[in-house]
């Protein structure tokens, strides 16, 4: 990328309101490479700019919004574009996620409580609307990276499951029968009427939640395809872990409401509904093997004891079809994964402390007093703090942190620190240390380290939701007043 997205959703920004954000803040994205920002406008409100470097996965978002807005479904607004530029305003639905939801109704006791359970029933009664209503003003046209998903997509991802899941995995199987397999499920889901808008990632944290109602996010990978699916995706999201009463009650919910808008019957419904299940449960566990065994972003592999149990207990109702290999290695990831807890985001708690310092005033105190952990210097990246417009400001200003970002020399460094820090959390928790200390230091103590210190501390927080992680900035009480 040749110019920051920060400074390019901020001109757009501007071009729309008629002045600069007065601030503006970076949005976590999960599992995405978008990137997302917050801003405050005149009015008092909020609004989110997001930058996609795909053209043609842009060009699906923002005409799919564009369409579900015309059919009166909950999507953002698209406030303004530029597609060139690959950046967008939209409407800010808030930080509330069903999935966040959920979690934070689970911590207060409860495996599944009661508000929760009328808020999925009326996201499983919105979503026939989005595949029968949505699928008659949606432009399939612009779909990508396919416009349906016909034996190709289903195609990609069984493969995607073989090789970034079972191999990366280590799982044995039969190459020849288990592409036998995958011959014989292809034929049975291609039975199915596939005329209606999938959604492809309708899934918890795709759901928003704003006063009480459930708005939609993250379409852009949707085509033409069959309504069992999405479903499919919701019920047997991995991290949600739904209870199979629940599921059951909540299938029955949007069969129901299926038939209200399309006149689907349930028997014609459930004919291909565990094939689908099955699909949507290895595409899934083909994204943790990508993201976690090849991107090694461990927070994703904490999926896969769900995943794995949601396999044991579809293999205690049997398979659609019969399907010996497949069967035989779904027995093994169930053995080796449904019980085991030491992935689960079980291990013993780890604190980090991040903490930017001058080194005209010495290296940090090691608060944990065995010495574990890294020091950075970012003295090899232009200071900021020799420009004048830059005195007063210090490592937490956005105008900074967009000067850094612009810096090649900066992102090089990112990366070494990115991948040495996760490696040695990593490791940290399975040996059940307690501390780890992470040190950036610079001329100041003002600007390159605060900022390196504030990143990696967001990047930690996302990337480890269970991780305690402290950042202190040695040198606060020394910075210039603005």
């Amino acid at each position: 990328m040749t110019e920051n997205a920060r400074d390019r959703v901020a001109r757009l920004f501007a071009r729309q309101y008629g002045a600069p954000p007065a601030s503006i803040s970076a949005v976590a994205a999960d599992g995405s490479a978008r990137r997302y920002f917050r801003m405050p406008t005149p009015e008092g409100g909020t609004v989110i700019g997001g930058y996609g470097s795909d053209r043609r996965e842009n060009r699906a978002f923002l005409s799919f919004s564009s369409s579900f807005r015309t059919a009166g479904l909950p999507v953002p607004e698209i406030l303004a574009e530029n597609r060139r530029q690959g950046i967008w305003l939209e409407e800010d639905l808030g930080d509330d996620s069903l999935f966040d939801l959920l979690a934070a109704a689970r911590a207060e006791g409860g495996a599944f409580p009661d508000e929760m359970l009328e808020l999925y029933s009326a996201v499983v009664r919105i979503l026939p609307r989005f595949q029968v209503d949505g699928g008659r003003v949606v432009n399939f046209r612009v779909a990508y990276p396919r416009r349906a998903f016909d034996r190709q997509s289903m195609a990609w991802d069984l493969n995607y499951f073989k090789y970034h899941f079972l191999k990366l995995a280590h799982v044995s199987f039969d190459e020849a029968r288990l592409e036998r397999d995958f011959s014989k499920l292809l034929r049975f889901l291609l039975e199915a009427d596939r005329e209606h808008f999938m959604y492809r990632d309708f899934q918890s944290r795709n759901i928003m939640v704003r006063a009480g109602e459930p708005w939609f996010i993250d379409y852009q990978g949707g085509r033409r395809g069959a309504l069992q699916y999405d479903v499919a995706s919701l019920l047997y999201d991995a991290k949600a872990d739904l209870p199979s009463g629940v599921r059951e009650a909540l299938l029955h919910c949007y069969v129901e409401a299926l038939e209200e808008v399309a006149g689907v019957d349930a028997a014609t419904f459930m004919v291909h509904y565990r094939g689908f299940v099955l699909i949507r449960i290895m595409q899934a566990m083909g994204a943790y093997g990508y993201r976690g065994f090849f991107e090694r972003k461990p927070r994703f592999l904490q999926s896969v004891p769900y995943a794995a149990r949601n396999i044991s207990d579809f293999l205690e109702e049997g398979l659609p079809v019969p399907l010996p290999e497949l069967e035989a290695v779904f027995s093994r990831i169930a053995r080796r994964w449904a019980d085991d807890e030491s992935q689960n985001g079980q291990e013993s708690a780890l604190r980090v402390d991040v903490t930017s310092f001058s080194y005209r005033t010495g290296y940090p105190e090691d608060r944990a007093g065995h010495g574990g952990g890294y020091v950075f210097d970012c003295r090899g990246i232009s200071n900021p703090g020799r420009r004048a417009e830059f005195v007063h400001m210090n490592g937490l200003d956005d105008p900074v942190a967009s000067f850094l970002e612009a810096q090649p020399e900066a992102t090089s460094f990112w990366e070494g620190v990115r991948r040495l820090t996760e490696s040695h959390v990593e490791a940290y928790r399975r040996r059940s240390f307690s501390s780890l200390s992470i040190g950036f230091g610079c001329t100041g103590g003002q600007h390159r380290s605060v900022y390196f210190a504030e990143r990696l501390t967001r990047h930690l927080a996302e990337l480890y939701p269970d991780l305690e992680v402290v950042v202190t900035h040695r040198e606060r009480g020394s910075w210039p007043a603005p």
